[in-house]
């Protein structure tokens, strides 16, 4: 179990759950939420990263609201402020980068459909954010307006429903000509038969546990071969 922190974003503060590995200290890792928020599957995620090894923060990036209603959730990702969210996540990577306990040569960050855009922007907004993976992203990148040639040196891995068209869709596409372009290491990954969210184990109707764990295998690798 982890526990609720607050910490400072650029003058304001932003509050998260911080996990913890069973060793007391390992390479860190940002987990950003799907567009319900902060909701039990994300605190979910980052215990599961705790217990490979990984400090693991999930910024709040609603500060406080979540939702089970789509239509209530769209209302929340309209109305996100991107400038606001992408200064809470370069936040927390400054917060994790502080802690004694956090080990390793940068952060990472991973996030889910929403948050799997966020993830894959959150490299070109912190010097120290250096590994990110992206669960089937879900945002037009018209809204974020990344500078990928921040990606220089970096890394990034996408994984891809069918349903949202595979690493073919034109977001993908982009992303990938986008980091590659500005000097970073770029892999997407195609999963058959699947539905967006389809890692998401509180969501039965599109959860898919052979694909979930194939994707988590690799997700888990390449953390640990790009921050240790």
């Amino acid at each position: 179990m982890g526990e609720n922190v607050s910490f400072a974003s650029n003058g304001d503060r932003c509050e998260g759950y911080l996990a913890l590995p069973k060793s007391g200290s390992g390479p860190a890792v940002i987990v950003i939420q799907e567009w319900w928020g902060l909701v039990g599957h994300i605190t979910a995620v980052a215990d599961r990263l705790a217990a490979e090894g990984f400090v693991a923060l999930a910024p709040d990036l609603y500060h406080g609201e979540v939702t089970k209603e789509p239509d209530q959730a769209m209302k929340l990702l309209m109305g996100l402020a991107m400038d606001k969210a992408g200064l809470d996540i370069a936040g927390a990577a400054e917060y994790l980068h502080g802690r004694v306990d956090v080990t390793g040569k940068g952060i990472g960050a991973v996030g889910f459909c929403m948050g799997g855009s966020l993830a894959l922007w959150s490299a070109t907004l912190s010097p120290k954010i250096i590994a990110t993976v992206g669960f089937y992203p879900g945002l037009p990148w018209a809204r974020m307006t990344p500078v990928w040639k921040n990606y220089s040196g970096k890394s990034a891995i996408i994984h891809c429903s069918e349903h949202d068209g595979t690493s073919a869709a034109p977001g993908i596409q982009e992303a990938l000509a986008g980091i590659k372009s500005g000097g970073g290491k770029a892999e997407a990954f195609d999963y058959p038969g699947t539905d967006h969210a389809f890692f998401n184990d509180d969501r039965p109707e599109v959860y898919d546990p052979a694909a979930s764990s194939v994707a988590w295998q690799r997700t888990i690798a390449f953390l640990r071969g790009s921050l240790i």
